[in-house]
């Protein structure tokens, strides 16, 4: 089937969410046309405002995403949602349990759902998440949701890709422990404790305050000061003041130069990523029995393996 990647583009930018499945396809699948498809894109992205959505597992992830997206819709913004499963064990695809969780806003023109397998990468997202999110900017969305696996140690590379990253707690589970454990107070743009009808919601918050209240002390000059929102995301309560301050936050981002330094950081995360993606196709397709080679020699201990390192990259810029 022949690919026509201007024809594709122009139809993602109409709306069409058939144009805008294809092209995130094309992403996951490393089609070899993706440059092409990187270069019509990227004249039309920008604009989107990107916000992160991570926290333990059973916080309710899925049900605070679909609770803002009934919100941002009623605002009238067109809006992308990126929901990044644990990858199948069989087929390596992603559990779609996210989606099902959404399926109420299946119907809406106004949104798109995709959700996207991790396929073993940690930092709990996707490797192609950082293009589909370019593909959802230039489609014309005014808010792209990406709503992590689960916060843990190794998961927080969603901080790399959003403009706000909003952490999700919940009473009863630990969370104080957790939270200091995955460093959620360096991430965190917002905290939403949803849940917050159960009993501990209280002492969750006051928690929060206090780590909050201490990290602060070193910092200097102008800093944006993290809100704590309670909400109960299944019965949509709190869920306004939580889009409220996601406004601010880009507002804040905006008028203190953030924003752009943000952005250029997520360039260069993004230009690295693909960058090493290529270095390792070519070690492995192009150099694969001059690599076999110098690891031979390495469990021989004929080389170290930094000698053999060199050898390999010296080879490859010959």
């Amino acid at each position: 089937m022949t690919l026509d990647v201007a024809d594709l583009v122009a139809r993602a930018r109409d709306g069409q969410a058939r144009a805008i499945a294809r092209l995130i396809s094309l992403v996951e699948d490393a089609h070899p046309r993706l440059r092409e498809v990187a270069a019509a894109l990227t004249p039309f992205t920008g604009r989107a405002q990107i916000v992160g959505l991570t926290g333990p597992p059973g916080v309710g992830k899925s049900t605070s995403t679909s609770a803002l997206l009934t919100a941002l819709r009623k605002q009238g913004k067109r809006v992308g949602v990126l929901a990044i499963d644990p990858s199948s064990p069989f087929s390596g695809g992603a559990l779609l349990g996210d989606r099902i969780r959404m399926t109420e806003h299946a119907v809406d023109p106004g949104v798109f759902i995709r959700s996207m397998a991790t396929r073993g990468h940690l930092g709990g997202l996707a490797w192609a998440t950082p293009q589909a999110v370019r593909v959802l900017d230039a489609a014309g969305f005014d808010v792209v949701l990406i709503e992590t696996v689960g916060v843990g140690q190794s998961e927080v590379d969603v901080v790399k890709l959003a403009d706000t990253t909003v952490v999700l707690l919940a009473p009863g589970m630990g969370d104080g422990i957790q939270a200091a454990k995955a460093g959620v107070l360096e991430i965190a743009d917002l905290f939403v404790v949803n849940k917050a009808d159960r009993e501990g919601a209280d002492a969750t918050i006051h928690d929060l305050k206090q780590m909050i209240s201490l990290s602060r002390r070193e910092i200097r000059g102008p800093s944006w000061r993290q809100p704590i929102l309670p909400t109960v995301a299944s019965r949509g309560e709190g869920v306004d003041d939580v889009v409220k301050a996601l406004e601010e936050h880009h507002a804040w981002l905006s008028s203190h130069g953030e924003l752009a330094q943000r952005r250029a950081a997520r360039a260069r995360s993004e230009v690295e990523a693909i960058a090493l993606r290529i270095l390792r196709a070519e070690l492995v397709d192009v150099r694969g029995d001059r690599l076999a080679e110098l690891a031979s020699a390495v469990v021989e201990r004929t080389l170290d393996p930094y000698a053999a390192a060199d050898r390999l990259v010296a080879d490859l810029h010959g």
